[in-house]
Parts: structure tokens; C-alpha cells; sequence
């Protein structure tokens, strides 16, 4: 059994960046007399690969493995990009060997080039590679792979695909086919934890076959119903419906998102719990009855049904509701014979009464954060389990220590629906690895593509705490020091998430976003201080960048040049308006004056850098620079939005008055897609006479369907698109008379 200052020296070792300052804390240690701990920690040094920590940020659990304890020689990994590497990582410091597979598109993939071998498994649709039964098997045999770890998605909840390593003797590192078949099914799961006596949501126990059948059950339960896949999870397949227009739509769009993500289009139905939270238990059992609950991760800031920021634990839960919750998702556990790492859902109302969701039998996507605040890496402990051993740890051992949140930073355009899918190159990437208690778990790097093929994530972003407070302030600090270029990403909205008033107050449900942005997403919105704040920058940035253009070598350009001057009158362009400013400089130090009041800024003004860390009024921003050109205009990152700021000088701005005025698109008379996708369905056809509403086509992207609809009534112009073909974001679809 470790002790917590075991646990704890072990989470400082993993945070160094090399084994010597390792050796340099065990020299210490033995100075104090530590022998128990510094064998642990001497083992962790001993037994890891030479580059296991290669990844410079802490990771906040500890993988010490004992050489006596063997596991696996080689372990396949069947998935790709973050949790792909996040596996590897374990197992290098458990001195095992990997083996990745890919399709063709992902040859040159982090996780490829991380894994000791990697195998082909096919073309890029995921169909034909990543769930590829047969290739992934033959890269098995070829590879002699002693056990697979799935990761989460793809085959990690397929029972025929733990079947067949199975029969192979090959090790699933996940639970066995049962735990699997039963929890899988969300109508069987729901029956077993009824008679787990595990509290369970009202609804249709049973398979809804047609749509007119889903309409008599929601009106029988009552409404609002929940409309979701039978099989899977991830958001994908569900519907809510308030009444029986939208359950016929529902069923159709759930089935057939549950038929591409799944292959199974089964439907149920259920109560839809208005205003929940989503908290999710994580446990933990081996094959020998032993079953443990690692405390809660609140889930409940979502969009579509899928998770965006997730912290642990939860600010709602009392020691009573925590305890009463995971002791039934132990008791489900122990029902079906569960062994590995496995997750609960449960909703919760506001009087903290909570509801048996769904079990992911699987590591979740936020288990970081459990692992930051236990100290347990939940990658080893599946990799133990499924090699035989008994748990190490009691439920009395499992604390919680301060306080972790994780941002799911994803390739999205979050003033699109909360976010729809964007694509493209990295053009420049740089984690925010420099700050301290700041993990990213990420599979690409500079030069990665995003494609249309594969989820959008671009990394979990993972700040670690004493308190709340503390693991909030360092997500903020993470999230402006976080530089994506390429292509859009969703930075802007998990920053004004994380900063809040509900959510810094723990006021928080499913329906959070939609009730703080009934409009949609618009970015910051600037208050009197933080728009003089980014006019003052702006300026400041633009008078910078003019004085370092005047010189070659630190000398003038032009010998005979009058001298340097130190005040500016200029116009900052911004939303709309032009802001007179005069700006003043005394060395780094700019004074401005804008909208009535003064601000100064200074920095060391590095323009090569992509950040710009400055001191505006003696608070410390960290802003990014986008984009400038010689025309004034500047793009700049400032408290996680981006502005367009154009910074005229007095006789330029005058001049730009005359100049005519773009005359906008007009977005009524045609339909263009809001993301890159695939054409699933066209409604419509040249001459037909739409409704305002009416669907036109259906665009599907990373397994999401979404239906577009005319702006207007009309009659339809032309058709630009069938089914069955790829578009890009922008690419007109239909035009209207």
C-alpha cells in the first residue's frame, strides 16, 4: 500500500524533465532517512525508458512499476492522435513496447513516430482502418503483440472485437466481453442497474423500431424525451424532442448517426431530466472482486451532448452524495463482473438526487484530471489488471488531493453552433508547457493536419491546484499562453467559460451554454476598460512595429532622417468604430489616451514571438499577434477572443473615409456550408418551393449530422451539391430566387 507522501514524491518525480534532477530529489531524500519512498522512487528511475519523460509537462500521477511485477513485453494500441500517445507514455515508463497502427493519412502521426513499431491498417475512412477488425488483428499476428489497450472510441466498447483477441490469447486491456455486451446496451445496462438497485432515469424499457412508435412513447413517459443510441455514446445519436415533430426527427437523425458511428441504429427512449448535472463516477476493479469508486468529475458544461470543460471534483457534492453515488457505481461494477477502469454517468437534479445515465466501459477522455487529483495513473492500472494482479489500493487509500480541470481544445468554430469543425495544417503550434501544473494530452504538433476524416480535438488542456481558485487562475494563464495557428479552435470559448461569473461560482447544468448565450457565441464582449486596454495595445503594438521598420542593424535606414519622434496621433478601428487615440512613448513605456481615459502599456515588444506579454495598467496580460500587415491592420489574441483592429494615422483615417464600402453577400438567396463534411441528403431540387425552416440538405462532419435550412420562403434557384460528395467550409450548396 503507498502512503500519500509516497504518492506525492512519486507525482514530483514524474514532473522533472530528467532523470538526474530526479536522482538529485533521491540524494536529498536519503539524507532524511525516506528508505521506503526512495526504493519506490529509485524503481521509477530505474525501470523507465531512457526518453519516458520525454514530454516536458507534469503529469500529476505517478507510473512506478515493480521489476518483479511483470506485465506485457509488447502492447498493440488500437486508436490514434492523444490517447494513442498518452498510452505509450505509460508503457515506456513500464518498460513495455508498443506497437501503433494507422491509416495511410496518419502515416507520419505523433503517435506513430512515438510507438516502437507501426502498421498500416488502411485507407482513411475510419471503416476502413481504425475499425478494420480484420487489418488491426492481422497487425497482431504480424507484430506479436501480447495485448491491445483500445483507448476510447473506434473498437474500445466493440464485444466482437474483444472476442476475437480473445480466442487469440490475446490480452483486451479493458473488461471482459460481458461486462462489455451488458453495459454496451443502454436498454440492458438500464435493467441491471435497476436490479443493482442503482437509481435509474423513467422511461421505455425496451428497442423503439419506427418513428410513429418513438411519438406514442414520448407521449406516454411525457415531455421533454431523450432520444439516444442504444449502442455508443459520445453525444453522437442523441436527440432531445418537446414534442412529436421534433421526436420524428429526432428518430431519424439518432438512427442514422447511430448507424454510421456504431453500427447499430437501435434507439430508446427516455425522461429527459430538464437542467441537470452530468456527474460522472470513475471506478476501478480487478478479477479478483475488488472494486473501488475514485471520487466524481463534473461534466456538465457540454454542447451537443458532448463534454467541454470537465473539473474534479465536483463543487455541488457533499462527502454524503459522493459516497452514496460511488458506492452504486461499485455495486453496478460488482454486477456485471466488471474489471479495469471503467466510468458511471448519472445525472443530477438540484436537490442532488442523481440517475444511473450510462457505463462507459472504457478509459474515459477525462481521466486526466482524476489522475491529478488521485495521483493513480489509470493507464497502468488497466495494463495490471488485465495481466492478473490484484489492486493495490484500498477505497480508504483514494484522496483528493486539491483540484484539477481539463478544456478540451478542439479545431472548431465556436461562434458556429458552439462549435463546428474546422480543418486544416498546424502552422504553428506551441503548448503552454512553460507554466507549472499545466498538462496537455496531444497527438500532433507544427505541420499535424486536421481532416475531416477524424474527431477534431486538437488536445486536452489539464491545470492542477491546491484549490478551485488556483487550478481556474492557471487554466487562464494556460489558455492565453496557448499558440494555434492554422486553423480555428475553440480557445475563445472555453476562456470565457472558465472566467465566468455561474461558472466561477459553481452554477452550473447541461443547459449552461445556451442559457448564458441564448444568441450563440459572440466572443468577449468589451466593456469600457478592457476596449481602451485593446485600443492602448493595438496602438502601441502599430507604433512599435513602425519605429523597428525605420531601422537596419539598430541604425536608422536613412542616415539623414529627422529624429525619432515620441508622440503619435492615430485611429484604432475597432467593432464598427474609430477611436481617436495619442499615444506618447518613454522608452518601452507607452502612455495612450483613448475613450476618455489613459492607459499605459509596456513589454519587451518581441515581434518575432507569436506572444506578447505585456503590462497594461500594471496588470500582466499575455496577448498574441495574429496577423499585421503594412496597411495597419493587426488581428490580435486578447483575453482568449481575436479583434480586428485596423490603426490609421490621423491623414490615413481621413483619406479612408472616401474609399467605398464592400457591399455584403447576400446570405438570404443562398445556402453555403458552415463546415468542411459530406453531403448525406439533398431535399431539395430546381423549382421547388421552400418554407422558411425547411430543410434544403443534411451535411455530415466527424460523425455529426447537421440539417441546413432556407433562410426564407423561396423557389430553388440551382443545386450545387449531391449526396455522397465532400465540401469545404464556404462552398455554395443551393441558390434561391
Amino acid at each position: 500500500m503507498q502512503s500519500a507522501s509516497s504518492m506525492d514524491t512519486q507525482r514530483a518525480v514524474c514532473s522533472l524533465s530528467s532523470k538526474a534532477a530526479a536522482v538529485s530529489i533521491v540524494l536529498s531524500m536519503l539524507m532524511t532517512g525516506d528508505a521506503s519512498t526512495v526504493l519506490k522512487v529509485l524503481e521509477s528511475i530505474l525501470h523507465s525508458s531512457p526518453d519516458a519523460v520525454q514530454d516536458n509537462a507534469p503529469a500529476h500521477y505517478s507510473t512506478v512499476s515493480s521489476p518483479s511485477e511483470k506485465t506485457f513485453d509488447k502492447i498493440l494500441i488500437a486508436n490514434r492522435g492523444e490517447i494513442a500517445c498518452r498510452v505509450i507514455k505509460t508503457c515506456r515508463k513500464m518498460g513495455i513496447q508498443t506497437v501503433a497502427v494507422h491509416s495511410d493519412v496518419d502515416s507520419s502521426a505523433v503517435h506513430v513516430k512515438m510507438a516502437d513499431e507501426a502498421v498500416c491498417v488502411g485507407p482513411a475512412p475510419t471503416n476502413k482502418s481504425y475499425l478494420n477488425m480484420d487489418a488491426i488483428m492481422e497487425a497482431v499476428r504480424a507484430t506479436g503483440a501480447q495485448a491491445v489497450h483500445p483507448g476510447y472510441g473506434f473498437l474500445s466498447e466493440n464485444k466482437e472485437f474483444a472476442k476475437r483477441l480473445a480466442a487469440e490469447n490475446v490480452a483486451f486491456i479493458g473488461p471482459d466481453t460481458h461486462a462489455i455486451m451488458a453495459m454496451g446496451d443502454k436498454i440492458e445496462s438500464k435493467l441491471i442497474a435497476k436490479a443493482a438497485q442503482v437509481n435509474t432515469i423513467p422511461g421505455f424499457d425496451g428497442v423503439v423500431k419506427t418513428a410513429e412508435e418513438a411519438v406514442t412513447i414520448s407521449q406516454e413517459i411525457g415531455y421533454p424525451v431523450m432520444i439516444k443510441a442504444s449502442a455508443g455514446g459520445g453525444g453522437k445519436g442523441m436527440r432531445i424532442a418537446w414534442n412529436d415533430d421534433e421526436t420524428r426527427e429526432g428518430f431519424r437523425f439518432s438512427s442514422q448517426e447511430a448507424a454510421s458511428s456504431f453500427g447499430d441504429d437501435r434507439l430508446l427512449i427516455e425522461k429527459f431530466i430538464d437542467n441537470p448535472r452530468h456527474i460522472e463516477i470513475q471506478v476501478l476493479a480487478d478479477k479478483h472482486g475488488n472494486a473501488l469508486w475514485l471520487n466524481e468529475r463534473e461534466c456538465s458544461i457540454q454542447r451537443r451532448n458532448q463534454k467541454v470543460v470537465e473539473e474534479a471534483p465536483s463543487t455541488f457534492l457533499d462527502p454524503e452524495t459522493r459516497r452514496a453515488m460511488g458506492e452504486q457505481a461499485v455495486q453496478l461494477a460488482r454486477a456485471v463482473q466488471y474489471s479495469s477502469a471503467g466510468t458511471v454517468e448519472f445525472l443530477v437534479d438540484s436537490k442532488k438526487n442523481f440517475y444511473f445515465l450510462e457505463m462507459n466501459t472504457r478509459l474515459q477522455v477525462e481521466h486526466p484530471i482524476t489522475e491529478c487529483i488521485t495521483g493513480l495513473d489509470l493507464v497502468e492500472q488497466m495494463i495490471r489488471v488485465a495481466k492478473g494482479y490484484t489492486l493495490k489500493y484500498k477505497q480508504e487509500d483514494i484522496p483528493i488531493n486539491g483540484w484539477a480541470i481539463e478544456s478540451r481544445v478542439y479545431a472548431e468554430d465556436p461562434y458556429k453552433s458552439f462549435g463546428l469543425p474546422s480543418i486544416g495544417r498546424l502552422s504553428q503550434y506551441q503548448e503552454p508547457l512553460n507554466l507549472s501544473n499545466v498538462r496537455v494530452d496531444s497527438g500532433i504538433q507544427e505541420g499535424s493536419d486536421i481532416s475531416i476524416y477524424y474527431d477534431p480535438m486538437i488536445s486536452k488542456l489539464v491545470t492542477y491546484g491546491a484549490t478551485r481558485a488556483e487550478a481556474l487562475a492557471k487554466m487562464e494563464d494556460a489558455l492565453d499562453n496557448y499558440v494555434i495557428r492554422g486553423v480555428t479552435h475553440n480557445i475563445p470559448l472555453l476562456r470565457e467559460i472558465i472566467t465566468h461569473p455561474r461558472f466561477i461560482s459553481g452554477d452550473i447544468t447541461t443547459n449552461f451554454l445556451p442559457e448564458v448565450y441564448p444568441e450563440g457565441f459572440k466572443g468577449l464582449q468589451l466593456g469600457a476598460d478592457t476596449r481602451r486596454e485593446l485600443l492602448a495595445s493595438a496602438a502601441a503594438l502599430h507604433i512599435t512595429a513602425q519605429l523597428r521598420s525605420q531601422r537596419l542593424l539598430g541604425n536608422l535606414r536613412v542616415s539623414n532622417a529627422p529624429v525619432e519622434l515620441s508622440r503619435w496621433e492615430l485611429v484604432v478601428e475597432l467593432e464598427e468604430g474609430s477611436h481617436s487615440v495619442v499615444v506618447t512613448k518613454s522608452g518601452n513605456v507607452y502612455t495612450v489616451e483613448a475613450d476618455g481615459g489613459q492607459v499605459e502599456v509596456s513589454g519587451e515588444w518581441n515581434l518575432a514571438s507569436p506572444l506578447l506579454p505585456l503590462s497594461i495598467n500594471g496588470t500582466q496580460r499575455m496577448l498574441q499577434c495574429l496577423s499585421r500587415d503594412a496597411s495597419g491592420k493587426i488581428v490580435l489574441q486578447y483575453l482568449g477572443t481575436s479583434f480586428k483592429v485596423r490603426v490609421l494615422s490621423k491623414l490615413a483615417a481621413e483619406l479612408n473615409s472616401y474609399m467605398p464600402e464592400k457591399v455584403p453577400e447576400d446570405t438570404s438567396s443562398i445556402l453555403r456550408s458552415p463546415m468542411p463534411g459530406t453531403v448525406v441528403a439533398v431535399s431539395v431540387k430546381p423549382g421547388d418551393e421552400v418554407a422558411e425552416g425547411q430543410e434544403i440538405c443534411v451535411i455530415e462532419a466527424m460523425k455529426m449530422q447537421n440539417s441546413l435550412t432556407a433562410a426564407r420562403q423561396a423557389k430553388v434557384k440551382s443545386v450545387h451539391c449531391k449526396a455522397g460528395e465532400t465540401v469545404g467550409e464556404g462552398d455554395l450548396l443551393v441558390e434561391l430566387e
